[in-house]
């Protein structure tokens, strides 16, 4: 299956899509971890992704969708995606039904974690991540067990530049204006299934397998 994740920052995408992975065999991609990737590697993409991070904004589309697409041809995807953090606009989102189509294949289903604003805000600035393999933290609600160590590789951990301050109003911003179109869009599609992501993250990602499990068995 090819699905798409759907939430705002801190909304616990990343999480989720990494356990979903797991549990469905399937390859989770994350557009920002493939941006975070060219930065560090110092690609001319990355560098022009940097400066739009880094200011709380969108990376263009164009960007955005050569990236992805090209890795969604890789042989690792054969078997299906967890998209995370793409597509966040209509255009993307026609742009990969267009992609996905070019090679026999499309969206199954889109699922939207729903977290009120007020609590993104406070996972957002609670939020740490490694720098070894980006695992994600949260000083109230996941924290490591040793304070500012990863538990699993025993990096460094930081906190990114767009979750502190200004930053992080203008992403839920962006996402709350525009990124919520997609609902919309998805929703026409007859994809769309939303999940109560104010919950613990057992919680949540039982209720993600049981609705994939659903839509699978409808296929």
């Amino acid at each position: 299956m090819n699905i798409i994740l759907i939430g705002a920052q801190g909304s616990g995408k990343g999480t989720q899509a990494e356990k979903l992975s797991q549990s469905l065999d399937i390859r989770h991609v994350a557009s920002g971890d493939l941006f975070r990737s060219a930065i560090s590697q110092q690609t001319e993409l990355g560098l022009k992704a940097k400066k739009y991070m880094d200011d709380g904004h969108l990376v263009p589309d164009d960007l955005t969708i050569a990236m992805v697409l090209d890795r969604l041809q890789a042989p690792d995807c054969a078997n299906g995606v967890i998209l995370d953090g793409f597509p966040r606009t209509i255009a993307q989102s026609q742009a990969l039904d267009k992609g996905l189509a070019n090679v026999g294949k499309r969206v199954d289903c889109a699922l939207y974690l729903e977290v009120p604003r007020a609590e993104l805000l406070k996972r957002l600035s609670g939020r740490y991540i490694c720098k070894a393999h980006q695992h994600v933290y949260n000083i109230e609600t996941n924290p490591p067990q040793v304070a500012g160590i990863c538990d699993i590789d025993g990096s460094e951990l930081y906190q990114r530049s767009d979750d502190r301050g200004e930053a992080i109003q203008k992403r839920l911003d962006i996402f709350f204006n525009d990124t919520i179109h997609l609902i919309d869009y998805y929703d026409g599609q007859q994809k769309l299934i939303r999940v109560n992501g104010n919950q613990s993250i057992d919680r949540v990602q039982q209720e993600l397998v049981n609705v994939i499990s659903e839509r699978a068995g409808q296929r």
